[in-house]
């Protein structure tokens, strides 16, 4: 599937610029590759840099206020100074990496997470003016580790409120991006003393840490609070575990818990074989204010019939225009 994107750079009589996505489907760790065809307008210029910015949509928490902001948290550049002659053809191509951390878009079946927006920009900057150019769309689909966790949410009867992503750093986390994503569920009625519970994954190359958030209800004598857990996966250890046991764990762990008890927990699993590096296609589309997360507080879906339990929380593909309005 080929993803393509048209601009005038710079005014008429200027180049050209075309930006093509090999796939536009990718996950955490893995590369975005495509080419940047660049051909030249009615007269010479010289391209002092071409660059490429993974952009999303992070909310922002500014006093008693909220906000949206379109953020680009990770830019490459992929070409010096050159000259562009007129009319002639140049193309560019690039691999582009996309951390651990980014936050995912897409369920695997092609379901898009409502609320979540990703687009690949291209900037082209000649003779000190830089021209951003348009989004293209692109869709991160969840690691292994990330969809068989979402997946024993559902099993579990958890149904998907929503997604987002927010601006600041989760204490205790080794964290590189300046937001995390959050993704809420509804829990089912054997959770009677929970009201939601929210999932963050913050990945790495070797592992990966799911951070819990947990609104618990208030009793005839007591208030509603929060409780936060963070646990480490080894993503040696994803084909053989239980996650449906072990998600039902942590969140009768948390219905247990004292107001404001923050735990890290690492498990021991046995070794398997790790994950291989080749991007798939992936078919065809398819907490500030607890002292533990400093920023806001506010998810990612299944396949066949646990597909049908979270669908209301999905919208289709939409054109990434139309989500990064006014960008």
């Amino acid at each position: 599937m080929v993803f393509k994107k048209m601009m005038r750079a710079f005014g008429v009589g200027g180049p050209s610029v075309d930006t093509v996505l090999t796939n536009p489907n990718t996950r955490p760790g893995l590369n975005l590759e495509g080419r940047v065809n660049i051909t030249g307008g009615d007269h010479m210029v010289d391209i002092e840099y071409v660059s490429l910015g993974l952009v999303t949509k992070v909310e922002v928490e500014s006093g008693d206020s909220e906000y949206n902001q379109h953020t680009e948290f990770h830019k490459l550049n992929i070409a010096g100074r050159f000259p562009v002659h007129p009319g002639q053809p140049i193309s560019i191509p690039f691999q582009f990496p996309v951390p651990w951390e980014t936050p995912l878009t897409n369920i695997q079946g092609g379901q898009r997470l409502h609320g979540m927006t990703m687009g690949l920009r291209t900037e082209l900057a000649v003779a000190g003016a830089v021209d951003k150019g348009d989004l293209d769309q692109v869709n991160v689909f969840p690691l292994p580790a990330q969809e068989r966790i979402v997946e024993a949410f559902a099993r579990l009867g958890f149904r998907f409120k929503g997604a987002d992503c927010e601006r600041g750093h989760i204490r205790g986390v080794q964290q590189h991006l300046p937001f995390y994503q959050e993704i809420e569920f509804y829990p089912p009625g054997q959770y009677h003393g929970i009201n939601s519970a929210e999932v963050t994954f913050v990945a790495s190359p070797h592992g990966m840490a799911v951070v819990l958030e947990f609104d618990k209800r208030g009793g005839l004598f007591t208030s509603g609070h929060d409780v936060i857990n963070t646990y480490q996966v080894d993503y040696r250890s994803v084909d053989s575990t239980d996650w449906a046991g072990v998600v039902d764990g942590w969140v009768r762990q948390a219905m247990s818990r004292r107001p404001h008890q923050q735990t890290h927990h690492q498990p021991h699993y046995p070794p398997q074989p790790h994950y291989g590096h080749h991007q798939p296609h992936y078919g065809h589309g398819g907490h500030g204010g607890h002292g533990y997360r400093h920023g806001h507080h506010g998810g990612a879906g299944m396949v066949g019939g646990i597909a049908a339990g979270l669908v209301g929380g999905f919208v289709a593909g939409e054109i990434l225009d139309d989500l990064f309005d006014g960008d």
